[in-house]
């Protein structure tokens, strides 16, 4: 029982998919500076200009997504939030992000070859001073001290956007159980992600698990309740996330 909660845990964003670590870079949302960049994240999530075209969604597979969406709702308010809000109660929110700075600085080698991939070296070449500064003078990540003090700040780069880079388009939506909105495209870049970041080579077996279990419930204890701000607001929560996730991924893939 326990192994299967972790494993619950371990895999888990948010129901409908507001992640916290989108491709493999996470969020990040609170009311210190040391999160503020979370917070931009977060906005950046629901990136709707009335001015915009709508984003044509591929969508057959709708009445199955909806029972999935079901399935993650109920796991989110009946398990994954309680213990998050637990958590936030427990540990000071400046421990909380110093441990979010800590797996953020562990998934930089996704952000590097990411972004050399994509020819941009330049980012490349920032994520790897990033890591060495933060790695270093930030003491194994617990400070963005790359960020605060010498104004170098995170470039968000993973598989799914590599790959609709160079011309793989995101293929049909879909709900994964308990990971939450994805398409074909990032389902794939999903795995590959989790192969490059470094907290898959410093742990084995169920530590693996048990490590990435906390990582999720660190990141959504820094979460403001973003999603039940949807619930209570969205008139179909299910098509709000559809919609801006498939924005937010496209317009990650542009820029």
């Amino acid at each position: 029982m326990r192994k299967l909660l972790i494993l619950l845990l371990v895999l888990a964003y948010s129901p409908g998919g507001v992640c916290l670590d989108l491709g493999s870079g996470a969020v990040e949302a609170t009311t210190t500076d040391a999160a503020g960049g979370a917070q931009q994240e977060e906005e950046e999530m629901f990136p709707f200009d009335e001015e915009e075209e709508q984003l044509k969604v591929s969508d057959p597979l709708e009445p199955v997504n909806r029972g999935i969406f079901w399935f993650n709702d109920k796991l989110y308010f009946y398990l994954l939030k309680p213990v998050a809000r637990g958590y936030r109660w427990a540990v000071p929110e400046p421990w909380r992000v110093a441990v979010q700075n800590v797996f953020s600085n562990l998934a930089s080698p996704v952000r590097i070859i990411n972004s050399g991939l994509q020819g941009k070296f330049s980012d490349a070449g920032n994520e790897v001073t990033r890591f060495f500064i933060n790695t270093t003078i930030g003491i194994g990540g617990l400070f963005d001290t790359a960020k605060d003090h010498f104004d170098l700040r995170k470039h968000d780069e993973d598989t799914g956007q590599t790959l609709g880079y160079y011309g793989i388009g995101p293929g049909i939506y879909l709900v994964l159980p308990i990971l939450g909105p994805s398409d074909v495209r990032d389902a794939v870049g999903i795995f590959a992600d989790s192969r490059m970041d470094l907290v898959y080579y410093l742990f084995d077996g169920w530590t693996y698990y048990e490590v990435k279990a906390y990582e999720k419930i660190n990141a959504l204890s820094l979460d403001k309740d973003t999603y039940e701000s949807i619930k209570k607001e969205a008139l179909d929560p299910y098509l709000f996330v559809r919609d801006a996730f498939m924005q937010y991924r496209e317009n990650k893939v542009k820029h």
